[in-house]
């Protein structure tokens, strides 16, 4: 037993040992008595460091897979606890822009409400000044009536008069006076009026068709680069002149997007992809076309391609030889529902996410044309929407021969109703 036990102690001494602090050996420590094997204690074996050098630290051995699964569930509860807090934080931010998003739209419910009340201020306004307007003329219709009467009734009553004076027989004859004639309610006064009350209403209902349509306006200005030669713009560019002689020789080389040969110009920008309108000043011109073209209309040249109307890229009312048509693909339909009067101001309203496009006598808002898929048979295209942008257009036409050449057209500053 002895024996066994020796040649154990011997394998652990050429073991490997671990140093203990100042790299003292350890005493083996098994728990064998001294008294049954006491050559084997007698031996002083010990354990001894790996390099025997007792002054350096041993470095642990790696750590398993095992320990380190240990250690990174040792470290989960910090790393769920910061997840944890920037979650709380991300609630807090989304909370906090719901309550923003119901105050704004608890504010857009006051400010509409806001809006709706001055509205019917307005409206109520008018109504007011109708009302009293309305019983103004009623009360003088019936101080008309009131004279009227009295008259009748002083007549009436020289006749009873005459009638009581004795018996029949003896009343000396009696012609009626030529004033009686007179007597009667001032009808002409009562057809000015009707006539004056039919002017305002029609005038009235045109404002406040055109109230809608300015709820779209924009402003327009012309592109200066697109002019043809003989045309001014003015400093804002909104008005435009034409000299009708050649202008004096350009000191700049002409410009790409210029028209050489049609006296013709576009706006700067496009009209917006919402619904626009807009106005055109005609009333010192007495040849034009105003419309609307796509930036792909042609510059140079006098060929239709080039000219409002006459081609697929433009959409145009012109006003020629007197009279008012609507042009678009080189195809022209009269303009029926123009009166006698003089054209003073084109109204354009375009829809252009929807493809519509209306022109418009801006002083009685009556429609001169409309353009979209409904007369598609008329100018012979399959028209249904707009494929680019949209730019204003006007373009100066030749007057007859006993005419001078138009002078001024303006786009209309349309800031307030």
């Amino acid at each position: 037993m002895c024996g066994v036990f020796g040649f154990f102690l011997s394998e652990m001494a050429e073991q490997k040992a671990f140093s203990v602090g100042n790299g003292q050996s350890a005493q083996s420590g098994l728990g064998v008595s001294s008294a049954g094997c006491p050559g084997a204690l007698q031996d002083g074996l010990s354990f001894a460091p790996l390099d025997g050098n007792g002054d350096e630290v041993v470095q642990p051995f790696p750590r398993s897979p095992k320990l380190q699964r240990k250690v990174a569930n040792a470290r989960q509860p910090s790393q769920l606890s910061r997840r944890m807090e920037e979650l709380q934080a991300e609630r807090s931010k989304t909370e906090a822009h719901i309550e923003s998003l119901k105050k704004r739209k608890s504010d857009l419910s006051r400010s509409t409400e806001v809006m709706k009340q001055r509205v019917r201020e307005r409206f109520e306004s008018m109504r007011c000044a109708l009302k009293q307007d309305e019983q103004v003329v009623l009360d003088s219709l019936e101080l008309d009536l009131r004279r009227t009467r009295t008259r009748l009734d002083q007549v009436l009553k020289n006749w009873t008069q005459h009638q009581d004076q004795g018996p029949p027989e003896s009343v000396s004859p009696k012609k009626p006076d030529a004033s009686e004639q007179e007597i009667r309610l001032n009808e002409e006064r009562f057809e000015r009026l009707l006539k004056t009350l039919s002017s305002i209403s029609k005038n009235l209902r045109a404002q406040l068709q055109r109230k809608t349509l300015l709820l779209d306006s924009c402003p327009m200005v012309i592109d200066k680069q697109t002019c043809h030669g003989q045309m001014a713009v003015t400093s804002e560019g909104r008005g435009m002149f034409f000299s009708g002689a050649a202008r004096a020789a350009r000191s700049a080389p002409e410009h790409p997007l210029q028209f050489d040969k049609v006296c013709c110009a576009l706006g700067r920008s496009p009209v917006p992809t919402a619904q626009s309108y807009w106005e055109v000043d005609v009333r010192c011109c007495a040849a034009w076309a105003v419309g609307v073209a796509y930036g792909s209309l042609e510059r140079k040249g006098r060929d239709k391609g080039a000219k409002l109307g006459r081609n697929r890229n433009s959409w145009c009312v012109e006003l020629r030889n007197g009279r008012l048509s609507a042009w678009h693909n080189d195809r022209h339909v009269a303009c029926q529902s123009v009166g006698q009067t003089p054209l003073g101001k084109v109204g354009v309203w375009v829809n252009y996410n929807k493809g519509q496009l209306m022109f418009y006598d801006a002083d009685t808002m009556v429609v001169l044309q409309r353009f979209s898929a409904a007369v598609t048979q008329v100018f012979d295209r399959a028209h249904h929407q707009f494929t680019e942008p949209l730019y204003p257009a006007v373009r100066f036409l030749k007057p007859p021969e006993n005419q001078m050449w138009p002078n001024h057209l303006e786009l209309c500053h349309l800031n307030a109703p």
